[in-house]
């Protein structure tokens, strides 16, 4: 999996680059060179990433180029930092997962006005749902 690692990381470019324009080209050459550099050492990986993320903030591209480049950004960290056999099926499926889910909340338009208020604890209650297994029993 580790060999697939540039990939996910040019695709997580290629993915935001087509709407840069201008002085935001720069960071676009930052994160090629980053990948680059991460094929070596996995903090370039890291800062390709960093760089993908200041374009995303920058260019405020469509909801599912965004996701996109997340998930791609999600799958190139996994690649490149974890262990070979740590990467696995339930990992990438849980990262499509929430990118899916993350993706729906952006693109349904809710006018609920309480919605933003309960989005912190409705957080709060999926990561205990999810931590549970892996707490000590009482």
């Amino acid at each position: 999996m580790r060999a697939l690692s540039p990939a996910f990381g040019l695709l997580m470019i290629a993915a935001i680059a087509g709407g840069v324009d201008g002085p935001a080209f720069g960071l676009v050459a930052a994160a090629v060179v980053a990948v680059a550099v991460g094929v070596r050492w996995a903090v370039g990986a890291t800062v390709a990433v960093v760089c993908v993320v200041a374009l995303v903030v920058l260019t405020d591209p469509p909801a599912l180029v965004a996701a996109l480049a997340g998930l791609a950004a999600t799958a190139y960290l996994v690649t490149r930092h974890v262990a070979e056999a740590s990467v696995s099926a339930p990992t990438m499926l849980g990262a499509l997962a929430l990118s899916s889910v993350a993706t729906f909340a952006a693109v349904v338009p809710a006018d609920v006005a309480w919605l933003p208020a309960a989005a912190p604890f409705a957080a709060v209650v999926v990561f205990a749902v999810v931590a549970r297994p892996f707490l000590p029993p009482d």
